[in-house]
């Protein structure tokens, strides 16, 4: 049986209502949605638009009708989103997404992210925009708190090394710049006490008028040449002040004058008159090649150098000090190693009889010898050891090696008078070893008797010695060791306290035997040998015996010989020589010239 016509047409009609009513009910919630929308046809012009979509640009929905969806979220701005929209309308992207800065018709700025998706089953493309005005401005707030200290205002770490890590990666050709770059590191001179006896919230307002004195200099002279510099805080009191695009040394000398000028200024704070001055290191060089890890060290070393120099001063990096410092830092690293693989040597010097020429002893002189840098003198490592504590086990080494090496030489010339040796001690060595325990057991170990060992010491080490020192000195006198003041003559030069100490020799400092000079070639200069015969009596009455140090030349030597010294040490008779050379002058004829 056949169905009857109407029933079966009305059927047929309600489909055609269902996508009717379906379609009012899209377009419905599209004009009631919160998100603003828009559709757009193939050609990117808009062929409606929502109300939440005119609201967000402050204008009406037929407003926006026909006009380019690309101009009403700022796409035509950024060429990547731009590119990225054009393959959406052509088919060859299913989506676009990317964060735009619009324009309210108020004046506000409203940021929003975009979407633009097909409309499935036609040739249009939906378009909707979600404010996120208020999370961008959280971010921004969040970023604020993350970049900026939040005592002074000023930029922070953070900031500050984003913006220099942006400045050396940035080419200087592309905006016309000098392609250099400079920096003020600075630091207060005596901030901490201020702290300690005002307390931090009077270090704070200190802190935030220093800040405010650098960010009004800067822009003074960024202003004077056509820049923008950047103040930030690192820390504590550290500052830094960053310039791009600098001209030259020129420039950033005279800014880190005028920062250090300003901060000269006495600071008024609530009634509170305070004075402090800053150190600080200058850097300045071409930003190509540049790290920024590698200028902060810089910087850092020639702040080290202000203070070092006498604070309250502004100091330019210098590569040929800094070479110095790392050669220092190279040696630091590798001295306790080179002890322990055996780099060093020891070379003597004589010590002659002043009355027969006759050599009396040898003074023990340490000798590097360096894989990389060849033979250093004591000068160039003795001083690092000192402050490293390495001293103790080079002396150590120093020590035995010297008494092993005299007692070679009295076992080989068993019928000559034996030499004695003399070895420096570091006033390290004092405090940090048991320096009796050392000399008592490489003197059993070695054999060597303990008057032919001689320790020196420096004027300023052994003069106002009380406590362990002292305790040591008088120990290992009573052993029979002689102790030696080096460089007599340049320190305290208090000699009414050798009568207290277990002094047994006077080394005078070379100075003054090299102003035994002729200065016209026929006469000495008096005053030098008065000087010198003064401290020789002297200290002949207190049982002591004097040894000239830098005798070069035989007028030199007769006039101490005269004067009564007792022993010459210097290049008229020998410079420092290996062992072997000793050996020859023992039992020898006197060392003449």
């Amino acid at each position: 049986m056949a169905a009857p016509s109407g029933p079966a047409g009305a059927v047929r009609s309600r489909p055609g209502r269902g996508a009717e009513q379906q379609l009012a009910d899209y377009r419905a919630a599209f004009n009631a949605s919160e998100l603003a929308m828009a559709l757009v046809d193939h050609e990117g012009l808009v062929v409606s638009a929502n109300d939440a979509l005119a609201a967000l640009l402050g204008t009406e929905p037929d407003a926006l009708r026909s006009r380019p969806a690309a101009d009403l979220v700022d796409l035509a701005s950024d060429g990547l989103s731009l590119r990225a929209y054009g393959e959406v309308l052509s088919g060859r992207n299913p989506r676009l997404r990317c964060t735009r800065r619009l324009n309210h018709a108020d004046g506000r700025t409203v940021w929003a992210e975009v979407t633009v998706t097909p409309v499935p089953g036609c040739r249009r493309l939906l378009l909707s925009a979600a404010d996120i005005t208020d999370r961008r401005e959280l971010q921004a707030r969040l970023r604020h708190l993350q970049m900026y200290d939040p005592v002074t205002r000023l930029p922070n770490r953070t900031l500050f090394f984003e913006r220099l890590s942006g400045a050396l990666g940035s080419s200087p050709h592309g905006h016309g710049g000098t392609g250099r770059i400079g920096l003020c590191y600075l630091d207060l001179d005596g901030f901490k006490a201020v702290n300690d006896t005002l307390g931090h919230r009077m270090g704070d307002r200190l802190l935030t008028a220093v800040a405010s004195r650098l960010a009004e200099c800067a822009e003074r002279d960024g202003r004077a040449r056509g820049g923008t510099h950047l103040v930030a805080r690192l820390g504590g009191d550290e500052f830094a002040v960053l310039v791009e695009d600098s001209t030259g040394t020129e420039q950033l000398a005279d800014l880190a004058g005028s920062l250090l000028a300003a901060l000269q200024q006495p600071f008024d704070l609530s009634g509170q008159r305070l004075s402090v001055s800053a150190s600080i290191g200058v850097v300045e060089r071409a930003a190509d090649g540049t790290t920024a890890t590698g200028l902060m060290q810089d910087a850092d070393t020639t702040l080290y150098w202000a203070k070092a120099d006498g604070k309250a001063r502004w100091t330019f990096f210098d590569p040929e000090r800094n070479a110095h410092r790392m050669t220092r830092q190279a040696l630091s690293s590798m001295l306790r190693p080179a002890v322990e693989r055996e780099e060093f040597t020891l070379e003597y010097q004589p010590l002659v009889c002043m009355a027969d020429g006759a050599v009396r002893g040898v003074e023990a002189l340490v000798r590097w010898r360096h894989p990389q840098f060849g033979t250093l003198a004591p000068n160039r490592f003795i001083g690092i050891a000192e402050e490293d504590g390495s001293i103790v086990q080079l002396g150590r080494w120093i020590l035995r090696t010297a008494c092993r090496q005299a007692r070679a030489w009295e076992l080989g010339h068993p019928a000559d008078h034996p030499l004695f040796v003399s070895v420096n001690v570091a006033v390290r060595q004092l405090w940090d070893s048991d320096l009796v325990a050392d000399v008592a057991g490489i003197l059993h170990e070695t054999g060597l008797a303990p008057h032919l060992l001689q320790l020196e010491l420096t004027e300023s080490a052994v003069m106002g010695s009380a406590g362990r020192p002292l305790r040591v000195l008088q120990a290992l006198s009573d052993m029979g060791v002689r102790i030696a003041i080096d460089d007599f003559g340049t320190g305290y030069s208090n000699l009414a306290y050798l009568s207290r100490l277990p002094v047994s020799v006077l080394k005078l400092d070379g100075s003054f035997v090299r102003g035994f000079r002729y200065d016209d070639g026929t006469h000495p200069n008096p005053a030098d040998e008065t000087i010198v015969e003064a401290m020789v009596e002297l200290a002949h009455r207190l049982g002591l015996t004097v040894t000239a140090e830098c005798v070069e030349t035989s007028g030199q030597a007769e006039r101490l010989r005269r004067i009564g010294c007792d022993t010459g040490q210097g290049w008229l008779y020998s410079r420092a020589v290996a062992p072997d050379r000793i050996a020859g002058m023992i039992g020898t004829s006197p060392l003449t010239v």
